[in-house]
């Protein structure tokens, strides 16, 4: 995922930054927060261990029963919620409030389901031993490294199976998310029956991370972002031997076959690609189409990307940086020769805009590997499409890419579509005849560069748990 670069800074530096919220619509900033002191997060991580300690105590089952609650907490600041996120990242109102939601259906998954998934497991007893099973115990306070796309869905989808799992949870949002962090904050702390500090929001800039980690009561780390990021704090929390799951990049490539339901393959992949204005990591970044049909699927592309609207179906970009970077990598595209058939660069922004961050929702013909949107992620509202010879060689470039986290494969031969998401498309996850979606019941993650670990169903759940063998002799 193309974010910000997360820049860790010495150790234990103090830091009184301001951290200022911008609106990306107006460009006009509209809160400021000030950063916290690493005294101040030492003693939030201090206090939030001693909730640990109560909450390890309570059975699974009580655990589900009290973040049962968070469900409807949710729902009921969901416009609250979605106007939030409308100011601090774009994302247009419908589109938050369907989020809100989303994390309230997490919960109430993982409140019917996560209780099951912590009970022991029997194995066959050694020889001269009465029994043998396998357990699955906290391991204390975790630190959630969280960006700023799904301001909500990323940090519940974290939060809720490691509390869950009897955890805390101790979040570092991104810094233009900070009012969103501070409301998750506030619905957690609301739920009756969770202690208090259990979740907590750490109002920090990226170079105090460091030091969090390095907190002796800080047991582990989740992070969702770029490559670097990743490797960063993965790099950090592997040398001090702390458990690390992270979430990065992804620039999914979607396989349309000859024999593909053109109409309902072109539907996909705009609907797709223009989940949160292109700013996701799993969606169709690279599409690549049998040359027989290749036309007829641009033509049902271009077609379909004229329904969305602004406003409604996508919004401006994050903030200026991403927009010059979308921009730069379109026109070094076009430059290379691809042609544009949709948007483009010279698109004005609508009515309301201030024009700082936003990219007209772009489709790109003509596309190679050799060019930019083929070989990096673009994070926004661009539709590569790639010619295949053959099958065969759609499958190939879907998989040429250092990236691993989705895929798609589009066919009415659903036997052949399975086969060829099975045992041919290298990647976390694969969509057969529809785009990558992330749900409570499906692992994510990736592989490659995409990232270590899963969240969510029970692989989420079991990464923040020491999986503990015990073995009586009797």
């Amino acid at each position: 995922m193309q974010r910000v670069p997360f820049a860790v800074a010495v150790a234990r530096r103090r830091f009184f930054a301001t951290i200022q919220q911008r609106n990306p619509k107006t460009g006009q900033v509209f809160k400021e927060y000030q950063a916290m002191t690493d005294e101040e997060v030492s003693g939030i991580v201090t206090t939030s261990n001693k909730a640990f300690q109560t909450w390890r105590g309570v059975s699974p089952k009580g655990r589900a029963q009290a973040l049962s609650a968070l469900a409807d907490l949710l729902r009921s600041r969901a416009d609250e919620a979605a106007d939030l996120m409308c100011k601090e990242m774009g994302k247009p109102v419908a589109q938050g409030k369907a989020e809100v939601n989303k994390c309230a259906y997490l919960v109430d998954w993982y409140a019917e389901n996560g209780a099951a998934f912590l009970a022991n497991s029997p194995v066959k007893p050694l020889p001269g031993f009465k029994t043998c099973f396998v357990t699955y115990q906290p391991i204390g306070v975790i630190l959630s490294v969280m960006p700023w796309n799904f301001p909500f869905w990323q940090a519940i989808r974290m939060a809720v199976p490691c509390l869950l799992a009897g955890n805390a949870v101790v979040l570092k949002h991104a810094s233009n998310c900070q009012g969103s962090a501070l409301m998750i904050e506030d619905i957690l702390r609301s739920a009756p029956g969770i202690p208090e500090n259990l979740f907590r929001t750490l109002v920090i800039p990226s170079g105090q991370v460091n030091a969090v980690l390095e907190n002796p009561l800080v047991q582990g780390v989740a992070l969702t972002g770029s490559t670097y990021a990743g490797q960063t704090v993965a790099g950090k929390a592997g040398s001090l031997l702390k458990k690390c799951v992270v979430e990065l990049g992804g620039s999914d490539g979607y396989a349309i076959l000859e024999d593909a339901d053109i109409e309902l393959a072109a539907n996909a992949v705009v609907d797709g690609r223009m989940v949160n204005t292109g700013q996701s990591c799993i969606g169709p970044k690279r599409v690549i189409v049998h040359k027989a049909i290749r036309k007829e699927f641009e033509q049902k592309v271009v077609e379909r990307l004229a329904t969305k609207k602004y406003g409604t179906d996508y919004g401006p970009l994050v903030n200026a940086a991403a927009r010059e970077e979308i921009t730069g990598m379109i026109d070094a595209t076009v430059a290379a020769g691809a042609k544009v058939l949709a948007g483009g660069t010279g698109v004005a922004a609508p009515e309301g805009d201030c024009g700082e961050c936003f990219v007209a929702p772009t489709v790109l013909s003509g596309v190679t590997p050799d060019m930019v949107v083929f070989k990096e992620e673009a994070f926004g509202p661009v539709i590569p499409i790639i010619e295949a010879e053959s099958d065969e060689h759609a499958v190939e470039l879907a998989n040429q890419s250092e990236f691993g986290l989705g895929a798609g494969v589009f066919t009415r031969d659903l036997a052949k579509g399975t086969e060829i998401a099975v045992s041919e498309m290298v990647a976390g996850m694969c969509f057969v005849n529809d785009f990558c979606k992330s749900d409570p019941s499906l692992p994510f993650g990736g592989t490659k560069t995409s990232g270590l670990g899963r969240e969510c169903a029970q692989f989420g759940m079991l990464e923040w748990t020491n999986i503990k063998t015990i073995a009586v002799k009797g």
